[in-house]
């Protein structure tokens, strides 16, 4: 049973075959024999990013699992962050008792996980009982654009640079402190800072060299804008091998936190006081030749404006998958490296959309996502309108040269999570480009988080009208 016909990452260009970390199957059962490796993770994420699944015996994995697959209850793609079950959803509800959906081991994302013990782990698909894939499962919604550029003769090359925030208390603590006055492990701005980085290095080289050892090759990490906040990115790689390589080492920095007994968070925006961590989003097209189909020699070519310009004219409509919580829109900021437009510049920090590289390293970096992002929904996101612009010549519009958040005809980003439902509702786009059951999926999603962020009264009400309203 599978999910797709062939998924198995190294296949595509820019897969992970071959890299340091990962394992074929015949290396799994000497690892087996050998005792180094007696676990296996089979994990898929869920909507919001996070990574659900096994841990699995390994010889069971190896006798039992490979032939006849796993199974996990289908509420996984219809939760809260929570973890409580949500009305609305078609695919799993009361009515339908909740069943069951096949996790898939994807083989080519078998590698090691090197700050666990004897421990391995491989990315799956979920599928139906006849081996159909489940449309809303976050990694089918970017297999499905992905497998549109391929038909069309590219190959969508992405990376992306997530930040975060470290802070000397252990997740236990955070908790018990109510997630407040907590210690960043730098007291000052760090950006590029390098004894600073130093300080912090008994945690970022661990990071480093264990994504290194599971197969996600690093390219390097730097101090952030802010007091304890870093980034650490990993290499260009086809778009389903990146956001397999960003969920992992997502996951895997908050593991190494915890391991050491401090807390790294991801959210978009830690405190209205705090820079927000972004998670900054590069792409390119590449033809079955290995050719950027970005650049003509050192010119610019069509295809490069018309999927600029299709990124640009969807990206408001397609918002509820690149700033998918409430906390989301408060990263968007005057002067706060956040973009607040959808513009597009040349090296032009302000912009939505900032282009960058020269010759076959020629690429977008779309800004605007933070680091709460689910990978696969942004990028089948900034793919499907990329897309759109190629197959219907969208221009880009003119360049904005100067200050984007002076420039009063900057076209906004939506500004609320509210805003970005609305438009997603809305949208003839999203339903054509997903399908009517992702698009539904993913606005009852939406209605639900802002729904259950509206019914809560938060400090900022309590502190303004306690005494005084």
């Amino acid at each position: 049973m599978t999910a797709r016909g062939a998924n198995d990452a190294s296949e595509r260009p820019g897969g992970p075959g071959g890299t340091a970390g990962m394992l074929s199957l015949d290396e799994l059962r000497s690892a087996a024999e050998e005792g180094t490796i007696d676990t296996v993770v089979a994990a898929f994420t869920d909507m919001q990013g996070r990574l659900f699944g096994k841990r699995i015996q390994v010889g069971y994995f190896l006798e039992d699992v490979l032939e006849h697959g796993i199974e996990g209850c289908n509420y996984l793609l219809a939760l809260d962050m929570e973890m409580d079950p949500v009305p609305g959803y078609e695919m799993a509800n009361w009515e339908g008792g909740y069943g069951d959906f096949a996790i898939v081991p994807d083989l080519g994302t078998l590698r090691r996980i090197p700050w666990l013990d004897r421990t391995a782990l491989v990315i799956c698909d979920v599928a139906n009982h006849d081996g159909s894939p489940v449309l809303a499962s976050p990694r089918q919604i970017l297999i499905a654009q992905y497998e549109r550029a391929r038909e069309a003769g590219y190959t969508p090359f992405f990376a992306s640079e997530l930040e975060f925030y470290l802070y000397k208390e252990s997740y236990a603590e955070a908790w018990e402190k109510d997630f407040k006055d907590l210690t960043p492990t730098i007291p000052y701005i760090l950006d590029y800072h390098v004894l600073a980085t130093t300080m912090d290095e008994q945690y970022l080289g661990p990071i480093r060299r264990g994504m290194h050892a599971a197969g996600i090759p690093i390219e390097f990490s730097k101090g952030e804008a802010w007091y304890g906040q870093h980034e650490v990115n990993t290499r260009y790689a086809d778009a389903v091998t990146s956001a397999d390589r960003h969920t992992i080492y997502k996951n895997g920095v908050k593991e190494i936190a915890f391991l050491n007994g401090i807390s790294a968070t991801f959210m978009a925006k830690p405190s209205e006081k705090d820079i927000g961590s972004s998670c900054h989003f590069h792409s390119s097209l590449f033809t079955q030749d290995g050719d950027n189909a970005f650049v003509d020699g050192e010119e610019e070519t069509d295809l490069f404006r018309h999927y600029l310009g299709g990124q640009r004219a969807r990206i408001r409509e397609l918002a509820l998958f690149v700033a998918p919580s409430v906390n989301s829109y408060k990263r968007y900021a005057t002067e706060s490296w956040a973009p607040t437009s959808v513009s597009w510049g040349r090296d032009n920090r302000t912009c939505g959309f900032r282009i960058v590289g020269h010759g076959q390293s020629k690429r977008v970096e779309c800004r605007i996502p933070g680091a709460d992002v689910n990978p696969y929904l942004g990028y089948a996101a900034l793919l499907a309108a990329g897309l759109d612009g190629i197959e219907n010549g969208t221009d880009p519009g003119p360049e904005l040269v100067g200050n984007a958040y002076e420039e009063a005809e900057a076209e906004p980003f939506p500004s609320t999570l509210q805003e970005a439902v609305d438009l997603w509702e809305g949208s003839e786009f999203a339903r054509s480009a997903f399908g009517e059951h992702v698009s539904a999926h993913y606005l009852n999603y939406g209605r639900t988080e802002q729904r259950l962020f509206d019914q809560v009264v938060t400090d900022y009400e309590r502190r303004r009208m306690f005494e005084r309203g």
